[in-house]
């Protein structure tokens, strides 16, 4: 199958700039880009394979070692001190987001290991990659379990297996890209820094360049060989700019002054550790390696910063990604002094500017930036945009941090001191990997043994012997090993912690922000949101004010999103209690078609008025009856204020057999409280 060239995607010059970055330098340790749907994410990273140069390997290593220095542990191996070898293309190894921890890391034929004590190992996604990409979509949904050991293979270079003391390591050392829509969730902070770089991307708003995205695109699919043959002269040049680059690379010096410009900068936005800065240093070079130069200039320090340090500032999940380049600016200004060297120009996207040499130009050559010209944009000195100021991080005018030139959308932030406790729902679930209530899980400590469904997962070795003991005679074993079969086999059941869906339902009508108890409300709900992102959880918001209700936020894991929702909500209006609990019930039954493992808690913040529409009170009972029907433990968070108390929150909280709770207890008392109770089989909470 024919893919999309790399040089046809235009525009997004961060985006190609980073991945060429990490192709002459795999040391810098990949990119993510962050992006709304359909801007060529997936494509630029595809296509990025075409472009690397190809691996030398041992002949029939499973493990691609380099014959040069074989791997002295390969589980091929021992390779001979001259091994044969053979060339083969680089590979770009994808990794589903469901994917199973075995097709990850590899597995071991557990039969021949227990019986036979044979390492029978099967390699993984991890060994494919290895001296490759590995490229994660939507990297942002991947397991948590899968995420720790991406982890420790990025931070050793190696995979290893582990299975009732049977041990296989190899060497697994990989370039990796991940790409994501932060609409969907936040990175886990531990797999967000080891991306070296990372990119913001959104589709251009010139009308001609979207004519042209369009325009090449049809093209691609009505013939995908001949347009990647109108393509593959300026593929050519690239590849051969990235094989120079990398030959150069160990020649590029980083002076003194270059070295001081970047710690400058790292101190400056008070990155956390040296990553920061090692991996500015890492791709300064690379930057100049790739422009010919032989030393690392301001320009060079300025990219590199632009592309390394934005995903390394945030400090809590409402901050918003981004670098303010006015402070960037000064950062340099103020090491400047000792600039090693006043050529600023030379840092264009990675088809070049004036001093970029050959590959600019692609079929017609030539210096346009026009959408004719593949890669086009307009490079100012220095920076590496495609559309001006507004679009230097991708079409996403102000990724700045809140309060400063480039600021983002306003976010609710919470109140400092003001800090959730666990919030969990009665029983076990069978939910996906999290860290709330408990569930059954693939990880977590051994309550059991059961026979396998299909592969079996963890073994559980103490009851794979006892299923085995007594047949061992009638499969003729008088001595030897142990004689097992797959019906013995048994895998541990497990108990861990399962993420939840956390639904609020937020009273936003005018008897709520009349009396100024919104800040309040929103300081809770803020708590409770820094508690779901840190417990893996998803979120949603329904809100209900005036005639109706809304849902602000469908059911994600991006916590950022559900506070930009929170800061912008209105209030006013009368207060239709109904359509907010019927609008919670309805999103529970969407949720349960779409997640049916993810078990739901309800938080419902009001005070129990309603107020809208005929027979209101008698029209929220009903539609509280309708809400504890679908089985979701709710709480109800009582923000009626004042000396007199009309009591209608906890009425409310009697027919949706809830716990409640006043709003002025959730500061004063640990959220523990709110730890929803189990339900007799009428589902009511006993007193």
């Amino acid at each position: 199958m024919t893919g999309y060239p790399f040089s046809a995607v235009l525009g997004m010059d961060d985006m190609r700039l980073a991945l060429l970055l990490n192709a002459v330098s795999p040391a810098i340790g990949g990119v993510l880009v962050r992006g709304e749907k359909g801007t060529a994410k997936s494509t630029a990273v595809r296509a990025l394979a075409t472009l690397l140069p190809p691996v030398e390997r041992v002949a029939g290593c499973r493990f691609a070692c380099d014959p040069a220095a074989p791997d002295p542990a390969c589980p091929d191996g021992p390779h001979p001190d001259r091994p044969a070898a053979e060339r083969r293309p680089a590979r770009l190894v994808e990794l589903p987001v469901g994917a199973a921890e075995d097709r990850v890391v590899g597995s071991l034929d557990l039969e021949r290991a227990l019986a036979d004590g044979v390492r029978a190992f099967e390699p993984g996604l991890l060994a494919a990659a290895h001296r490759g990409v590995l490229y994660v979509d939507e990297v942002n949904l991947l397991h948590d379990h899968l995420v720790d050991l991406l982890l420790d293979a990025a931070a050793m270079g190696r995979c290893h297996v582990e299975r009732e003391g049977v041990s296989v390591s190899h060497a697994s050392r990989f370039l990796l890209v991940g790409t994501m829509n932060p609409e969907e969730g936040e990175l886990r902070p531990q797999l967000l820094d080891r991306f070296g770089l990372t990119v913001e991307v959104g589709a251009s708003r010139d009308p001609a360049v979207r004519v042209e995205v369009v325009r090449r695109r049809l093209a691609a699919d009505a013939d995908p060989v001949g347009f990647a043959a109108r393509w593959a002269a300026a593929d050519a040049e690239i590849a051969r700019r990235v094989a120079a680059a990398r030959r150069r690379l160990d020649g590029v010096r980083l002076p003194d002054a270059a070295l001081r410009q970047i710690a400058e900068v790292c101190a400056a936005f008070d990155v956390d550790g040296m990553r920061a800065d090692i991996v500015t240093a890492r791709t300064a070079l690379a930057h100049a390696a790739w422009h010919g130069r032989d030393a690392v200039t301001v320009a060079d320090v300025r990219v590199a910063a632009r592309l390394a340090l934005p995903h390394r500032r945030r400090r809590d999940p409402f901050d918003s990604p981004g670098l303010d380049e006015q402070r960037l600016d000064e950062a340099l200004d103020r090491a400047g002094d000792d600039d090693p060297d006043d050529d600023q120009g030379g840092s264009g996207g990675p088809d070049g500017g004036p001093d970029s040499g050959p590959g600019g130009g692609g079929p017609g050559g030539g210096e346009d930036s026009g959408p004719d010209r593949p890669g086009g944009g307009h490079h100012a000195s220095g920076r590496d945009t495609s559309a001006g100021p507004a679009e230097a991080h991708g079409g996403n005018p102000g990724v700045g941090a809140p309060g400063r030139p480039g600021a983002g959308p306003a976010v609710a932030v919470p109140r400092q001191g003001l800090k959730a406790r666990l919030l969990t729902a009665p029983g076990v679930g069978d939910g996906v990997p999290g860290r709330r209530a408990r569930a059954r899980t693939g990880r977590g400590r051994t309550t059991g043994a059961r026979v396998p469904a299909g592969r079996a997962g963890a073994l559980h070795l103490p009851a794979t012997l006892r299923a085995a003991a007594p047949h061992q005679v009638g499969r003729g074993r008088t001595a030897g090993p142990l004689r097992l079969r797959p019906v013995d086999l048994r895998e541990a059941v497990r108990e861990g912690r399962e993420g939840n869906l956390v639904l609020f339902v937020v009273d936003a009508s005018g008897s709520m922000g009349a009396r100024q108890r919104m800040a309040a409300v929103k300081g809770a709900v803020l708590a409770l949101l820094t508690d779901a992102y840190q417990r893996r959880d998803k979120v949603a918001v329904v809100a209900f004010r005036g005639a109706g209700a809304q849902t602000l936020l469908p059911a994600t894991s991006s916590v950022l999103a559900a506070s930009t929702r929170l800061a912008e909500l209105p209030t006013g209006g009368r207060t239709p209690l109904a359509e907010g609990l019927l609008a919670a019930a309805e999103l529970l039954r969407v949720e349960r078609l779409r997640d049916p493992r993810r078990r739901p808690l309800v938080l419902v913040l009001t005070d129990g008025r309603a107020t809208a529409g005929d027979r209101p009170l008698d029209r929220a009972a009903y539609a509280a009856a309708r809400l504890a029907a679908t089985g979701a433990p709710c709480v109800v968070v009582d923000c009626e204020s004042g000396p007199v108390r009309l009591g209608l929150a906890r009425r409310l909280a009697a027919h949706l057999a809830a716990d409640h709770h006043r709003l002025d207890q959730i500061a004063a008392v640990p959220l523990t409280h709110l730890t929803t109770r189990p339900r007799d089989r009428a589902g009511r909470v006993p007193a």
